[in-house]
């Protein structure tokens, strides 16, 4: 029997930046209300609170959530008010190395953009990630810039010989994730073993970016039953097919 559904967050749960709509927030609560979730991504607390938490009920099904911010280098609960369990913080001569990489790595690619909108490199703490077009692009913009992942690709290839000592990972739509050596998604779904006492079978894993280089594909590579979907459209129907499962003439479909 599966006893927690892990999720991403941007182009899984929500578009990205945005929050979750109406449809996805309510398949949220429902779960909620019948299993235990968690959440993973890039992104830090703050996008948490305004993608996430502001649009579930503040409610005692809370407690059944999860959430573990820049790829699983942060981790809190619930319990009355959200309480930080661990932060796998950077030093200040780690995140100096990360971020003069990071800028040369983008001027031997050639993939400086020529228009951003916000904050192109930044400091969360725990993460160093760079968001190629800012953190407050347009969303059409960002599909726009590397809908194939390409040159994310290139730019990963170059940060890999320059500061090979950390984890590197593609993820959102136009960000490329810095976390401290094997502190990636597959740490942050061990936590979520360690803290609630659920074996890696016993989960199930939702991400946009399952594949050989994105920051989803660390959870699968551990050992989690990973589903790929292409956007929250696909999640909502995962969603109510998990619920259907759960539900008392549906959970055989889960033990799987």
């Amino acid at each position: 029997m599966k006893k927690l559904i892990v999720f991403d967050l941007d182009g899984t749960l929500a578009e990205s930046k945005a929050p979750l709509d109406a449809e996805m927030s309510r398949l949220l609560g429902d779960l909620l209300g019948i299993v235990k979730a968690a959440v993973i991504s890039g992104g830090d607390w703050p996008q948490f609170e305004k993608q996430v938490l502001s649009r579930l009920p503040h409610d005692a099904s809370l407690a059944n959530l999860s959430i573990l911010p820049t790829c699983g280098t942060k981790f809190f609960r619930y319990a009355g008010d959200w309480k930080k369990i661990y932060s796998e913080d950077f030093t200040a001569s780690e995140k100096e190395k990360i971020v003069s990489s990071l800028k040369k790595a983008l001027e031997e690619a050639g993939f400086q953009a020529k228009k951003v909108w916000g904050e192109v490199i930044e400091d969360r703490g725990s993460q160093i990630t760079f968001s190629a077009l800012g953190q407050q692009a347009p969303l059409e913009e960002k599909k726009k810039w590397d809908s194939d992942y390409a040159k994310r690709k290139k730019i990963k290839a170059i940060l890999d010989t320059l500061i090979p000592e950390f984890s590197v990972r593609m993820g959102g739509a136009t960000s490329i994730d810095v976390t401290k050596p094997g502190i990636d998604k597959a740490y942050g779904v061990r936590k979520l073993r360690d803290v609630l006492g659920i074996s890696l079978k016993e989960m199930i894993y939702i991400g946009d970016a399952l594949f050989a280089g994105g920051n989803d594909y660390p959870a699968e590579q551990a050992g989690v039953v990973s589903i790929p979907v292409q956007g929250p459209h696909e999640t909502k129907r995962v969603v109510e097919t998990i619920i259907a499962c759960l539900s008392d003439h549906g959970q055989e479909a889960l033990k799987l």
